[in-house]
This record gives structure tokens, sequence and C-alpha cells, in this order.
């Protein structure tokens, strides 16, 4: 099950829209047209858009997956006396000073140019269930961080 908001919900039924309805026939079109020159043994193109054909099935199928197993977070019954996902996270770098702000969302809605972090993250998981002021010891690859929580809001 993967718990998302209500937004990237709607952004991946509207993406599924697209790949159905507008992708899918240019790639039939395109085999079509394909096939109509003549022999497919020697036909690079007809090639090129059966493999694009496949991969855009699997992307179709992957997303039908996710929006199967979706459940909307009712964002009104969230809290924030403890971090929990959609929640905002005010975090300062105990080592440099460094402060920095997340919001914990899906894997499906994790974009980190937006400051969006997946739930599944090692520094998500060290947050999750630590309140304001608390200090979270997070193993990452570079070695262990130690995060003060500053301020948790939606």
């Amino acid at each position: 099950m993967a718990y998302m908001s209500e937004e990237g919900y709607k952004k991946l039924v509207e993406e599924l829209r697209v790949l159905e309805t507008v992708n899918r026939p240019e790639i039939s079109r395109q085999i079509a047209e394909a096939r109509d020159k003549g022999d497919l043994s020697e036909n690079a193109e007809y090639d090129a858009a059966k493999e694009a054909q496949g991969m855009l099935e699997m992307k179709i199928n992957k997303l039908k997956a996710i929006i199967a197993d979706a459940k909307i977070i009712d964002e009104s019954k969230l809290k924030t006396d403890s971090v929990q996902i959609l929640n905002k996270v005010e975090l300062k770098n105990l080592k440099n000073g460094m402060k920095m702000t997340y919001t914990i969302v899906s894997e499906s809605e994790a974009n980190l140019k937006e400051g969006k972090i997946s739930v599944s993250t090692p520094i998500a998981q060290g947050l999750l269930g630590k309140k304001v002021g608390d200090v979270a010891d997070i193993q990452v690859p570079q070695g262990k961080i130690s995060l003060e929580i500053m301020n948790i809001s939606f």
C-alpha cells in the first residue's frame, strides 16, 4: 500500500490518462507506418517502435499498480505533534549548523528539487515519530548525521 496526498494521486491518474490516450495511439501509428514499409526482418523503425511500445506498456502497468494500491491520506487528520508522512519538517544539522526543510511524501511523489523526500529514505525513516527539539541520529551512506527537529508543519 502506498500512502500519498490527493494531489500526488491526481498527478498519477493524469499521467496514466496521457499515456493511454496520447502516447499509446501514437506508438500504434508508428508501428503501422513502419509495417507499411515492407520487410519486417530488416526494419529498424519497426523494431524501435515495438520496443517503445513494450516500454510504454510496462510504464502503464506500473502506474496502474501504484494507483490500485494507493491510499489517499486525509490531510485534515494529520497532526504536527510528531513527524509523519506529509509533514514539512525544518531541520538543523548539528555538525555544520546548516538548516534544511523537507516534506515527507510517498515514493511516487518524491522530488528532491522541491524538497520532497520519500518516506522510505533513511532520513525520513529516522525522523518519523520524532518531536520538535528531538535529535535524530541517522545513518546515511556518508556516515552518521545528527539532525535536530526545529519545526513540524503542513
